[in-house]
């Protein structure tokens, strides 16, 4: 293009050099054979630049094109990474998936069986027990029935859940999806506070913020989400915590961890108030989504203690690059209770679930990270999909005397058809699900062991 442009420009100065030669040159007697050679070069040149100027003129034009081809290219591979980035989203949710096509109208069924075989670092038995030295321990988990329900805007799901001695409702509320960005549930559903559904972990372990109540928590109440440019926003009222069901407990017989009334004068959780908002960009072909939680609810006496309450904040960010997932988040909670609590101390709280009681330190920061990566094994006939993953997550406690309590877990997720399976190795040195030697229910608060004790689970779960 620029050797054109200097032709055009030369030719041009040679045209204004003849010019002032043909001027000069009047006076001078001048043929007619030299007037008619003249007047022909005149034209060539004349010619010359016309082309140069048309050749110009179409590589404009091929530019134009070639950025407009470019530019479609770019949006193209935009659409193809976000279709990536749903389809791995949906594939690490596997475990939550939608029921098999059993329907009654607009109600779908389905449900989940799940086995467990756990070894590590706990005391021998008489017979079979999770122990290295017994071998481990091999056992029916959960068996769980979904319903599921959708017609027009009214929408709904119930979950109920059955364990070795003990079952409880999970989730239960009806809804309106006013369209695909708004929607609203009555009932018990699952508390919008952290990244997302499970926090930030996508093992069988989950981190530490969900023993504590902020991470998959299920209360009664109302929830709203909408969706807005790049906004997310969840708002929520629950009136009480989702309720004791069926177990040997006196109040945790629960999926969730809750303030429990274990004693019958003890703590009730009461008028929780939830605000998340998630703000989703990308720089360099990384997806972020970065987020702050709130929460504040009141604690109503049981007892002679006064009524007390409890707040919590976060910030999260998920990042997400090709198949990989990185997500991180830091929360502050504290609960404000009474030293006559049954307790005797308003350093602890009495929580629960699973149909076991235990205490956590009443004031915490809790710092959690996760890397998963999403492979597919198109390759391997007995396997759709696996994701690696990595995870961290400790409670730093604001009581000097106790002593922290950390969770790491190296596993794997596995994904085939309707089967899900998890392979995990924790260690920790202040959960109540790792580990047998320590004493329990005092992990995560006090943790007087503070010993570092290993599992190695598998979990093997078909949904239908």
């Amino acid at each position: 293009m620029f050797r054109h442009a200097k032709h055009a420009l030369f030719i041009s100065m040679l045209l204004t050099l003849m010019s002032v030669t043909v001027v000069t040159v009047q006076a001078q007697p001048v043929s007619d054979d030299e007037i008619t050679q003249l007047q022909a070069r005149i034209e060539r040149l004349e010619a010359e630049l016309r082309q140069t100027q048309q050749k110009l003129e179409a590589t404009q034009k091929q530019k134009a094109a070639a950025e407009d081809k470019l530019a479609q290219a770019e949006e193209t591979i935009a659409e193809a990474r976000e279709d990536r980035e749903e389809r791995i989203a949906e594939a690490e949710q596997a475990v939550e998936k939608e029921p098999a096509e059993i329907r009654f109208g607009p109600l779908r069924v389905g449900g989940a069986m799940r086995a467990n075989y756990a070894i590590g670092d706990y005391p021998e038995m008489d017979g079979a027990s999770r122990s290295f030295e017994d071998g481990g321990n091999f056992n029916l988990d959960t068996f769980r029935l979904n319903l599921d329900y959708a017609d027009g805007p009214y929408i709904g799901k119930v979950e109920y859940r059955w364990y070795n001695g003990y079952n409880f409702l999970h989730t239960g509320w009806l809804g309106y999806q006013f369209d695909d960005k708004r929607q609203l549930q009555f009932g018990v559903n699952r508390v919008p506070f952290g990244p997302g559904p499970y926090g930030v972990s996508q093992s069988w372990f989950f981190d530490q913020h969900y023993y504590l109540g902020l991470a998959d928590d299920m209360d009664l109440g109302a929830k709203y989400h909408h969706e807005t440019g790049n906004w997310k926003w969840d708002l929520a009222y629950y009136i009480a915590d989702e309720g004791n069901y069926i177990g040997a407990s006196h109040d945790s017989a629960r999926y969730s961890y809750d303030v429990v009334n274990e004693s019958d004068d003890g703590y009730e959780e009461r008028h929780q108030f939830n605000l998340r908002g998630i703000y989703q960009f990308s720089i360099n072909n990384v997806t972020t989504d970065l987020g702050l939680s709130l929460q504040y609810g009141q604690l109503e006496s049981r007892g002679v203690q006064d009524d007390g309450d409890r707040y919590a904040a976060s910030l999260h960010m998920v990042n997400k690059w090709g198949q990989f997932t990185l997500a991180s988040q830091v929360t502050y909670y504290r609960f404000d209770v009474d030293s006559r609590q049954p307790l005797g101390t308003d350093k602890l709280v009495q929580m629960g679930a699973y149909d076991f009681p235990s205490t956590a330190a009443a004031e915490a920061w809790v710092p959690a990270i996760s890397l998963n990566y999403y492979l597919e094994t198109k390759q391997i006939a007995w396997l759709d999909y696996v994701i690696p993953y990595i995870e961290y997550s400790t409670v730093v406690k604001q009581e000097s005397s106790f002593n922290d309590s950390e969770l790491a877990t190296l596993g794997a997720a596995w994904g085939k058809d309707n089967w899900y399976i998890y392979t995990d190795l924790s260690a920790s040195n202040g959960n109540e699900f790792i580990g047998g030697d320590a004493a329990f229910g005092d992990r995560l608060g006090v943790n007087q062991d503070d010993d570092w004790q290993t599992r190695f689970n598998i979990n093997f779960g078909y949904y239908f």
